[in-house]
């Protein structure tokens, strides 16, 4: 599993929760880029939820699994959208899931906002969850901070949240890769 840093510390862009739903969004389509399967069962899936820390009711079987694999491709859309068809998308999401959000303060988490009730289904809490944070990416005006990284080799997306726009790449991996390869091609012309 890929996992994406957040911004610097103490240098926020959006607000908490909207940059660890972010990240966690970009995790979860990630799980199934580059022709592999990083959710192959149940226990793939607990890992996940409990690594993400969601929160509230699940049912720990073959549906709830195929429910999340199945919203991977609909929130990976949002890395390709233009802005108005990504609200639409948002919007869908949100009306989909029956959205009602409401402040809540949980789990050593200060005040956020929760959208559905605790005992929604895990792939409709997901959606509604990315959902939100894509509001505020819109409403930012940020959808340019959605990439995907710029290793030839990985199509994994990619949530710049630097302050300064700087991030590339999804993880040390493909960054080190690609420098170690450059500094060789450098090498070898000289």
């Amino acid at each position: 599993m890929t996992l994406l840093v957040g911004g610097e510390r103490g240098q926020m862009l959006f607000a908490h929760d909207t940059e660890v739903s972010l990240n966690a969004t970009a995790a979860l389509i990630n799980t199934a880029r580059g022709g592999r399967e990083e959710l192959p069962d149940l226990a793939a899936l607990d890992q996940f939820t409990e690594y993400w820390r969601w929160t509230g009711s699940r049912t720990h079987d073959q549906e709830e699994l195929d429910q999340v694999r199945q919203l991977r491709p609909r929130l990976a859309r949002l890395w390709d959208m233009t802005e108005d068809e990504a609200a639409a998308l948002v919007n869908t999401l949100l009306r989909d899931a029956g959205a009602l959000p409401q402040l809540l303060k949980h789990d050593g988490w200060d005040y956020h906002i929760h959208a559905t009730t605790p005992d929604a289904p895990l792939a409709d809490r997901m959606a509604v969850d990315a959902a939100m944070a894509f509001a505020d990416v819109i409403r930012a005006g940020e959808l340019a901070r959605l990439l995907v990284c710029a290793a030839d080799d990985c199509d994994d997306v990619v949530v710049d949240l630097s302050k300064n726009r700087s991030r590339r790449f999804c993880g040390l991996t493909c960054a080190n890769r690609v420098n170690v390869a450059a500094y060789r091609s450098r090498r070898s012309a000289s």
